[in-house]
C-alpha cells in the first residue's frame, strides 16, 4: 500500500527537479543566445503549448516525468556532436536559409568551452536547487542536532575491542568532521568491513581510535526495508539542540548538507568499484517510490492536528527533494555517454585535440552508454524488487 501512496508524491518531485535540471540548461544557453526550439516540461504528446517571441515553444507534455530543452538544429536524440560533414552541411544549409553569420546562434557551432558549461549547467542547477530546498528548512524550521557521544558500548563489539568508551564524543570519521550522531551514523553505516580511524574526544583531549565496522543487517525506513551495512555497536545520545538559521549561514549549511549527501554517493560508488561493496544498495524508482510512500504514511499517521501532519510532510518531502536533486546531478556527472558528464568528455577531447571526436567512435560510446545506463537501471530495479519482497510474493504464487 505505500508504494501506491508514494507515487504521486514522487510523480511531483521527479518534475520539479528535472524541470530544474533542463532550466539550468536552458538559462545558460540563452545567457550565450543560442537559439532554442522547445522548453518542455514531460514528455509525450503535448497538451499544452506556446511560442515566446524569441521562438521558444513552451510545452506540458501528458508523461510527468521531468522534461527536456531542443535546441534549434538539433537532430541526434542524444545531442550527439556531428562530425565534420554533417557541420558542413547544416552550416551550409542555415547560411542558406537565414544568412551568413546564422549558424552562430545554433548549438552546435558555439564555442566548445560555451557548450560545456550549457551542459554542466543541468548538474550544477540541480546541487543548488538541493542548497537552497535545505537552506528554506534550516531558516523557516531548524535543524535538531544531537551529539555524537557514546552513551554505551555492546560487549565484544567492534567498538569495545577498537577501545571506545562511554562519554566519549565523536568529532571525526576517516577524515569527515561529525557534528551530530546522524553524521557519525551515516558514515559508519557506508564503511563495512573497513578499518577507518575515528577521533573523539575524551576528558577533553583528542583520541584517534581504529575500528572496523561489521556488516550487519539493519531495519531503515519503516522497518519492514533491511540493508547490510556498517555497525561499530555502540549507542549515541545526548540532549537535542534545535537550532534555526539566518539565510546566510542557513545557505552555507545548506551547501554543507548537499557535500554530505554527494560525498555519501561518491563513497558508496567508489567502493563498488573497490570490491568493498556489492551494490545491493543501490535503489531505483521502484524504491524511491517506496520511500517516498513510507515519508508519506508515516507522517500522516503522527498524532497532531492535521494542519501540522501537513506542513511536516512538505517539509519531509522537501528534504528528499534536496536528496534526490543531488542524486540526479552526480548521477548526470558520470562520464557515461548520453549523460552530460558524457558530453563533458567529448568536448574535453574536442577542447584538447582542436577537433571534435570521429563520429563512428562517438556512436559506438553512446551505444555502449546506453547499455550501461539501462544495466544500471536494470539492476537497480532488480533490488528495488528483492527490497520490496514481490520475488518472495511471487514465488510463492507459483510454488
Amino acid at each position: 500500500m505505500q508504494f501506491f501512496v508514494g507515487i504521486l508524491p514522487l510523480l511531483i518531485l521527479i518534475s520539479v527537479i528535472v524541470t530544474i535540471h533542463e532550466l539550468g540548461h536552458f538559462s545558460v544557453a540563452r545567457l550565450f543566445k543560442t537559439k532554442i526550439e522547445r522548453f518542455s516540461v514531460g514528455f509525450g504528446p503535448k497538451l499544452l503549448a506556446r511560442t515566446d517571441k524569441n521562438g521558444v515553444e513552451w510545452c506540458l507534455s501528458a508523461i510527468p516525468l521531468g522534461g527536456y530543452v531542443k535546441f534549434a538544429g538539433d537532430e541526434h536524440v542524444s545531442s550527439m556532436s556531428p562530425d565534420a560533414n554533417e557541420l558542413d552541411a547544416a552550416r551550409t544549409a542555415i547560411v542558406a536559409k537565414e544568412g551568413e553569420g546564422a549558424e552562430k546562434a545554433y548549438f552546435h557551432f558555439k564555442p566548445v568551452w560555451q557548450r560545456m558549461l550549457i551542459v554542466a549547467a543541468g548538474p550544477f542547477a540541480n546541487f543548488v536547487l538541493a542548497i537552497v530546498l535545505f537552506a528554506g528548512v534550516l531558516m523557516f524550521i531548524g535543524k535538531g542536532q544531537t551529539p555524537a557521544s557514546v552513551v554505551s558500548v555492546e560487549p565484544n563489539s567492534p567498538a569495545a575491542a577498537a577501545g571506545f568508551k562511554p562519554g566519549d564524543l565523536i568529532t571525526e570519521i576517516d577524515g569527515r568532521t561529525v557534528e551530530n550522531h546522524q553524521d557519525a551514523r551515516t558514515l559508519i553505516l557506508m564503511r563495512a568491513d573497513s578499518a577507518i580511524n575515528i577521533t573523539v574526544l575524551r576528558d577533553g583531549a583528542p583520541v584517534v581510535l581504529t575500528a572496523t565496522p561489521a556488516r550487519t543487517e539493519l531495519e531503515v525506513g519503516s522497518g519492514d526495508h533491511r540493508i547490510k551495512a556498517g555497525r561499530l555497536g555502540i549507542e549515541m545520545g545526548g540532549d537535542m539542540r534545535w537550532q534555526r538559521f539566518a539565510p546566510h549561514t542557513a545557505l552555507v549549511e545548506g551547501a554543507k548538507m548537499t557535500w554530505q549527501v554527494l560525498d555519501t554517493n561518491v563513497t558508496y560508488i567508489g567502493r563498488i568499484f573497490a570490491g568493498k561493496e556489492s551494490g545491493d544498495q543501490l535503489s531505483g524508482i521502484l524504491g524511491m517510490t517506496k520511500g517516498t510512500g513510507d515519508i508519506t504514511s508515516q507522517t500522516m499517521k503522527i498524532e497532531a492536528p492535521a494542519a501540522d501532519r501537513v506542513i511536516l510532510l512538505v517539509i519531509n518531502l522537501v528534504t528528499l527533494a534536496a536528496v534526490i536533486s543531488v542524486g540526479i546531478g552526480f548521477l548526470n556527472l558520470l562520464p557515461v555517454p548520453v549523460l552530460d558528464g558524457g558530453h563533458l568528455l567529448f568536448y574535453t577531447y574536442e577542447a584538447v585535440m582542436q577537433k571534435p571526436l570521429n563520429a563512428v567512435i562517438q556512436g559506438y560510446g553512446y551505444r555502449l552508454g546506453l547499455v550501461t545506463l539501462l544495466g544500471l537501471m536494470l539492476f537497480a530495479t532488480w533490488n528495488d524488487i528483492n527490497q520490496l519482497g514481490w520475488v518472495k510474493f511471487f514465488g510463492g504464487l507459483f510454488s
